[in-house]
């Protein structure tokens, strides 16, 4: 597939439109026959197999052989082919980048986890960080004509619908997406990293069968994603899930947004942090204690691992702390929302027992039972993996999304 045949299928004549609608079925559904995708558009099948055998020859689709039924005749299976395109998704966090290519099908091809980057509001952090991204291509051996597009995670405020980011890298009028394009020779998006940890789960990861999923990232700070009836919830300006900007607490504690007493003053990383080094002048002990009374750097992936692998009592006593204030106020989106799974990710869902017990507990304690019943609490499947994941696979959908 090259990317004059991607154009006409992007834009253009009746058949393209449809051929958008047939890689949308495949990219959701996976394998399909003929007579299911046929049902799937509305379509005849003599119409939807014309269309199916001229995607396979454009190299867009392929025969995966024949399906195995019980009776009757064996009818063919058909896919994306793997090889025929390949999508880059980055994403951004506290301690570095994590760079991800994927193939047509959805699957990892490449991945470098934490790679070095120190963000500042710059360009220069802006051109660096182009610059790794592009190193990343060069290393993949991958034809650059065969890679059709990029999504890149940015926190805080992004609409993926005009592209812009109004948290970071906002210097002019000029779209972030339309910058990075720019840069790195390749259709880019941006979106929220919360949003796009939503996507790669609900795509590869915790989710089955549900539809209605809240996804809670819990890491330096705090955020939350909406599926709603299978689709991603943005809202008007795609500035949906800022759970961590809700006034909660009466500590006068001034939250980055510039507002006072935020629920993420006391239920994020950015806390647990804080309060650690607090605790620790104070005379508290901790396995930590002597690296944080020397003034050596120590990251939330540090108090992770005292709490996880040395049972530092100190530490646990936090994430427990942490867990219960956040199950209280999920009773609320639960109540809210009543939905089928929640999903409890981000670097801290990665204490495992000591955050989800809590969490469970409180959601038990002050949510309805007739709502809270049927929600599933279960931890991040893609764990650290989530959020690039999902960058992927989200510049896989956007390429052919349509509103047709």
């Amino acid at each position: 597939m090259n990317k004059k045949l991607l154009t006409e299928i992007k834009k253009g004549s009746k058949n393209a439109l449809i051929k958008k609608k047939i890689i949308k079925h495949f990219i959701l559904q996976g394998s399909s026959t003929i007579t299911v995708l046929s049902q799937n558009i509305g379509l005849s099948i003599p119409t939807v197999t014309r269309l199916v055998s001229d995607m396979c020859q454009e190299q867009l689709l392929e025969d995966l052989g024949k399906l195995e039924t019980s009776e009757g005749r064996h009818p063919s299976l058909y896919g994306l082919k793997a090889d025929s395109a390949y999508f880059v998704g980055v994403d951004m966090n506290q301690f570095g980048i994590n760079i991800g290519l994927c193939n047509f099908k959805g699957e990892m091809v490449k991945l470098d986890m934490d790679i070095p980057y120190e963000f500042s509001n710059t360009q220069q952090a802006f051109e660096t960080l182009c610059e790794l991204i592009l190193e990343f291509i060069k290393k993949t051996n991958i034809n650059k004509e065969l890679i059709f597009g990029a999504n890149i995670n940015i926190s805080g405020r992004v609409n993926p619908a005009t592209g812009y980011s109004y948290s970071i890298f906002y210097f002019d009028e000029e779209a972030l997406s339309e910058k990075f394009s720019n840069h790195l020779g390749l259709n880019v998006f941006i979106d929220n990293d919360t949003r796009a940890m939503t996507y790669g789960e609900y795509m590869a990861g915790s989710v089955t069968n549900e539809k209605n999923i809240i996804f809670v990232n819990i890491s330096w700070g705090i955020a939350i994603g909406i599926i709603i009836d299978g689709k991603i919830y943005t809202g008007k300006s795609g500035f949906s899930g800022e759970f961590g900007h809700i006034k909660t607490f009466n500590n006068d504690v001034l939250c980055h947004c510039g507002k006072i007493g935020c629920l993420e003053t006391e239920i994020s990383g950015k806390y647990i942090y804080q309060r650690l080094h607090e605790l620790i002048e104070e005379g508290a002990t901790s396995y930590l204690s002597t690296r944080i009374k020397n003034k050596e750097h120590i990251t939330i992936k540090d108090i992770i691992e005292a709490a996880v692998e040395y049972e530092d009592v100190l530490c646990i006593e936090l994430f427990e702390e942490l867990g219960e204030k956040l199950g209280e106020q999920l009773a609320g989106i639960i109540n809210i929302f009543n939905p089928e799974l929640v999903i409890i990710g981000g670097v801290i869902s990665s204490t495992e027992m000591y955050i989800m017990h809590p969490i469970q507990a409180a959601i038990r304690k002050y949510s309805l039972n007739l709502v809270n019943k049927d929600s599933v609490i279960t931890a991040s499947r893609l764990k650290d993996k989530a959020g690039v994941t999902g960058a992927c696979l989200l510049a896989r959908s956007n390429i052919f999304n349509n509103n047709d």
